[in-house]
């Protein structure tokens, strides 16, 4: 029986701007923290940057034709903070917005619905010499960042993300450190925590000042679909400090407007948590047009015995370090979920979508989802022909969407799936090491080989009809 979904749904693919764009000194650009991080020596495997990247920023044209191409009606990408505002601060550089302006008319040039992300990662590396994300004005320079762009493309862009993944700026990269800016201090990452959450709100307020009526406010998280080894009270405590640090941190406030209590008790030892002022909470629950979903596989822990690693050196799929992304948790072992794993190392397991959708489903009955990532690295090779042949991809593809369309038939109001990545790409500390396109890019010429995946997914888009693998 043939699987569909339903019309006006949003077939996408995503990328983020550090991630493809290159050009890093063109156009008035500085530095962002990505920028210092990858060259710093031993931050990124093989030394790579993103100085190149895949010359997003020259080929724009040709990728949006490509997607065009394959199928896809809608693109998520974001906009390089250091781009449009180098020192975090001030006038916008017009030449920067200019690219985005010409990425925007291209995209609607050709049917695909643009969905902007003002940040994916790369805070300009003078707002991080002056602390970063652990300081409150950082919150404050982002709304008015937020304010440039909406001010730019307000009148062409309806779909808007204040940020990605939260967790991974303020915990991989004041945590453990294995993401820029490479700091090592829990305090420091439970402050950016709070200033993520922060700068989301004034953001989202600072969108609704400049955007017509229609516009779309939204916020991508990476939530953790975490369980627990065994059942046994210690584990499911485990599971809880976890699910504390990894999720509510952030919808707790954004969906609820306070911290979760535990995790304040949990962390009380290192914090007080007064860098959370009077109205804070009420600026960080502004209402959401759709919350985003990125997923990837899911997380198994338990209480830490004598014979598991120290924390620092537990397996959470986060890539190594001497430090813990988790502060408050050093009680708690990562353990490996059973089942195929991708080239990540990370299982294979598209029952933890489900139950991530569901969750939010009854957590926000009235709050639309959107599958903002999903995807999988896979050692793609081209064959002799040329041609780059994904079925492992596709298998991947052909279960998560099952699991989605399942939620939608449970009652989840999911309106759309973006396939992470449109194209191989440099993937942060793993540098060019792995591939998550759906598009096979050749580093030393730059060209762009559609896999067998993007065309199948590039069918699903155009029929809604979930393929075969």
């Amino acid at each position: 029986m043939s699987v569909s979904f339903p019309p006006g749904f949003l077939w996408g693919t995503a990328t983020a701007a550090y991630q493809i764009e290159g050009a890093v000194r063109e156009d008035g650009r500085t530095p962002s923290i990505w920028d210092t991080f990858s060259h710093t020596p031993g931050k990124v495997e093989n030394g790579d940057t993103g100085d190149v990247a895949v010359d997003h920023f020259h080929r724009r044209t040709q990728d949006v034709r490509l997607m065009a191409e394959l199928g896809v009606n809608a693109y998520r990408f974001s906009v390089s903070w250091p781009r449009v505002q180098p020192t975090g601060r001030g006038p916008a550089v017009q030449r920067g917005l200019d690219f985005y302006r010409g990425l925007v008319d291209d995209l609607l040039e050709h049917g695909i619905t643009p969905l902007l992300t003002l940040y994916h990662w790369d805070l300009p590396q003078e707002l991080e010499t002056a602390g970063g994300w652990p300081e409150r004005d950082t919150a404050h320079r982002f709304a008015d960042y937020a304010r440039i762009v909406a001010e730019a493309l307000g009148d062409r862009v309806v779909r808007w993300t204040t940020l990605n993944e939260p967790w991974c700026s303020a915990f991989l990269g004041y945590g453990s450190g294995v993401h820029a800016p490479g700091r090592t201090d829990p305090v420091a990452a439970l402050r950016a925590a709070h200033h993520l959450n922060l700068g989301h709100g004034l953001a989202a307020q600072a969108l609704r000042t400049q955007l017509p009526a229609r516009a779309q406010v939204s916020v991508s998280i990476n939530p953790s679909a975490v369980r627990a080894r065994t059942e046994s009270p210690a584990d499911l405590d485990a599971r809880r400090r976890i699910d504390a640090l990894a999720n509510r941190v952030f919808t707790d406030p954004m969906l609820h407007g306070s911290y979760p209590a535990d995790l304040l008790t949990d962390t009380e030892r290192l914090t007080d948590w007064s860098f959370v002022h009077g109205d804070d909470l009420a600026v960080i629950r502004h209402p959401l047009d759709s919350l985003g979903i990125n997923y990837y596989s899911p997380s198994v822990v338990s209480s830490a015995t004598d014979s598991d690693a120290p924390a620092s050196e537990r397996n959470d799929g986060h890539g190594a370090s001497e430090h813990s992304p988790w502060p408050g948790a050093d009680s708690v072992a990562f353990h490996q979920p059973p089942g195929d794993v991708t080239e990540m190392g990370w299982t294979i397991d598209p029952t933890g979508l489900y139950d991530l959708l569901m969750r939010y489903s009854r957590e926000a009955p009235r709050l639309p989802l959107v599958i903002t990532e999903n995807g999988a690295a896979y050692p793609d090779k081209p064959a002799a022909d040329g041609s780059v042949h994904d079925p492992e991809r596709i298998r991947y593809l052909h279960g998560h969407l099952s699991a989605v369309h399942r939620a939608m038939a449970d009652g989840a109001d999911v309106r759309g799936y973006f396939l992470w990545s449109l194209m191989d790409n440099f993937e942060w500390a793993y540098g060019y090491g792995k591939r998550f396109g759906a598009v096979y890019v050749d580093y030393d010429t730059q060209a762009r080989t559609p896999k067998s995946s993007a065309r199948w997914y590039g069918e699903l888009a155009r029929t809604g009809v979930l393929p075969d693998c």
